[in-house]
């Protein structure tokens, strides 16, 4: 909007003072415009006369009413133009938006760490040699078939609980009342039995020690694995945990800067708009000449 606000001139409320008495002026002879007519009526009964119509015609003056009557108008309007430019202008400025144009610091993603699992006896096993294993294989199965055999319950116990109980003589009834000798030949001697016994026992037991031998190798290299994990497990997760407090370290600190610089931002802004809006609060009307000959005539009458 087109003004004429300047450090000079016109105070707000002489201006609103002068408008007002515009308006009034402007009333007056709105009053004296409206009431014109082109006749006067009276009516006379007896000696008295009465008047029905009063008579206005047109002032010998009314050029210059009319005239004077624009200009009071053009002058409040000047006036008013004004004092509404001078009060957005405040509120344009009491009602800025402080805008800092600076992004605030984005929250960093933690490290998410990697970490390698624990293995079990599966893993082991292909640690060994292939040699190593083909031997455990071997191992397994010469121990587990002379075991079954030697043991209690397999072929050779059985064999060696029944020798004492063998009879030598043994009768078969083949016919009816009559009965056959049966010739009983015994196959071994308990001496011949346990000799076959601790010499088979003797091959068990180092086939099973192979076999416990591997079994224990593989649950060692189970538990010494594991252990080295849990260690490289420790050492990522603690470079994690001290990275990720880096990050946070880093994102608080900046987070700090920019919620001061921001406030500080805020204040110079704030303090800069009081000044504009005292400065706009300052500001007068700069008379233009067209109107200063209504102005300078109420001026007259403020005194």
């Amino acid at each position: 909007m087109k003004n004429s606000l300047s450090s000079k001139g016109l105070s707000m409320s002489q201006a609103q003072s002068i408008s007002n008495l515009c308006n009034q002026r402007a009333k007056e002879i709105s009053t004296k415009l409206d009431n014109i007519n082109n006749v006067s009526k009276e009516l006379t009964i007896g000696t008295e006369t009465y008047i029905e119509t009063q008579g206005n015609p047109i002032p010998d003056n009314v050029v210059y009413l009319l005239q004077e009557k624009a200009s009071l108008s053009a002058t409040q309007a000047f006036l008013m133009e004004n004092i509404k430019a001078k009060d957005e202008l405040i509120n344009e400025i009491r009602f800025e938006v402080f805008d800092y144009g600076v992004e605030e610091p984005l929250r960093p993603r933690e490290v998410s760490e990697v970490l390698p699992s624990e293995v079990g006896e599966e893993w082991s096993w292909d640690q060994l040699t292939q040699a190593e294993y083909n031997e455990y294989l071997e191992a397994e199965a010469y121990a587990s078939h002379i075991g079954q055999f030697i043991h209690k319950r397999g072929t050779l116990d059985r064999l060696r609980a029944e020798l004492p109980n063998i009879k030598t003589l043994e009768f078969m009834e083949i016919e009816v009342g009559k009965k056959t000798p049966l010739k009983v030949t015994i196959h071994h001697t308990s001496e011949q039995l346990l000799t076959i016994h601790e010499e088979l026992a003797a091959l068990h037991r180092g086939y099973e020690q192979r076999v416990n031998y591997f079994k224990a190798k593989v649950k060692n290299a189970v538990t010494s694995e594991n252990a080295r994990i849990q260690r490289e497990r420790a050492d990522i997760q603690s470079t994690a945990n001290a990275e990720n407090e880096k990050l946070r370290r880093e994102y608080t600190d900046a987070c700090s800067k920019f919620y001061e610089e921001r406030k500080r931002a805020s204040q110079e802004f704030e303090a800069k708009r009081q000044e504009r809006i005292q400065e706009a609060a300052n500001l007068k009307i700069n008379v233009a000449e067209r109107f200063q000959g209504v102005i300078d005539t109420f001026l007259n009458q403020l005194k």
